[in-house]
């Protein structure tokens, strides 16, 4: 049972996705997270503040099983298969450790940022709205999110995918090498 607490190997996961993508394909559907938010903000009555979520979004319903799917799923890791920790490089535990994080290796997420004490520093409060705004900006600016170019659109073997997921790479090296330690400096 061992396993169950461990990450998967490529050579499983790999597949697996793969798998994935080619029932999707084959099905005529897209995969991305931004997409699946955009059909239940469409569900939800958005596109009368929007005309980006009017569209028929009972087309895209199989979006809404994605998105419990991997609320479930996340869930169901968290609880029953994670030992929550993850094993960090030591020279990453001392670098986070500099940045006042002082449970790096021994919480599945940093408490100093993940956690109901954390809710009360209006300065997370600001970095949490202004990074969900940049998120959401972005993945809107890109035509999609992460997992929907790096996934879908790379499989699809679209070269403004193979764009996104440069500028999606770049801008998370300069975020956590630069942007990163000014904040938690």
């Amino acid at each position: 049972m061992n396993w169950i607490y461990n990450p998967w190997p490529w050579y499983v996961a790999g597949p697996l996705i793969a798998l994935t993508m080619f029932i999707l394909l084959y099905a005529g559907k897209q995969f991305g997270m931004s997409s699946n938010l955009r059909t239940l903000c469409s569900a939800t009555g958005a596109g009368k503040a929007s005309d980006f979520f009017k569209f028929n979004w009972k087309n895209e319903k199989w979006n809404l099983t994605v998105m419990v799917g991997a609320v479930l799923g996340g869930f169901l890791a968290s609880q029953f298969m994670s030992n929550n920790t993850v094993e960090l490089a030591p020279d990453v535990i001392t670098t986070l450790k500099g940045y006042g994080i002082n449970s790096a290796g021994e919480a599945y997420l940093p408490t100093e940022i993940f956690s109901l004490e954390a809710l009360s520093n209006p300065v997370n409060w600001f970095i949490l709205i202004i990074g969900g705004f940049l998120v959401g900006f972005g993945a809107r600016y890109a035509g999609g999110c992460t997992s929907g170019h790096a996934i879908s659109g790379l499989s699809n073997l679209q070269l403004p995918s193979l764009i996104a997921v440069i500028g999606f790479f770049t801008g998370g090296l300069i975020m956590i090498h630069f942007i990163y330690p000014l904040i938690f400096a």
